[in-house]
């Protein structure tokens, strides 16, 4: 059985409680000083937002949404073990706003139509993920929408985006992009 670790949420109505996870090679869960920064720029509360966290991995990202009033939280994964655990958090912590999707990232976004407001990425580093994915994620993001990222190095996202915000913890390197106003 793979062996479990846990994590506590930061704020909101489960702050203070712990998600397991099952430990799984290239999971890497945010850190809670990289999550504490990321919510201050977002705003403590998260209510009325539609949110994406399309490598779930712990949860860390989603259920932190989720427990700060996001309206809607989809959470992509596409090991089954992660999300077998992923599911087992959400029972546990009574999560009613939460779509779990078993798929993989680039075909989910392919096939979905709904858009968000908020687009959490923290794929598993030193495989250009992030490459293919952003191209596909205008038609995801609602107007006015943000992305955040994590990544193994500086991000360089290229002409659609601007990168609003940007920090480093460590070995890990997390922005917040918008898309350029064109024309203006």
């Amino acid at each position: 059985m793979a062996q479990q670790s846990k994590l506590r949420i930061i704020a909101g109505d489960w702050r203070g409680r712990s998600i397991g996870f099952a430990e799984a090679e290239g999971l890497r869960p945010t850190p809670n000083r990289v999550r504490e920064t990321l919510f201050n720029w977002l705003g403590q509360q998260l209510d009325g937002k539609r949110c994406l966290d399309l490598f779930a991995g712990s949860g860390a990202l989603g259920f932190e949404a989720h427990s700060r009033g996001a309206r809607q939280v989809v959470m992509v994964e596409q090991s089954a073990a992660t999300l077998r655990s992923l599911r087992e958090s959400a029972r546990k912590l009574g999560a009613n706003r939460l779509d779990l999707v078993g798929a993989d990232a680039v075909e989910f976004l392919r096939r979905e139509a709904r858009t968000f407001d908020i687009i959490f990425l923290d794929p598993p580093f030193h495989r250009g993920i992030l490459s293919l994915l952003l191209p596909l994620l205008p038609e995801r993001l609602a107007p006015g929408g943000l992305v955040y990222a994590e990544t193994e190095n500086a991000l360089e996202p290229g002409e659609e985006w601007e990168v609003w915000r940007s920090g480093r913890a460590g070995n890990v390197h997390y922005c917040l992009l918008k898309r350029k106003e064109h024309g203006a």
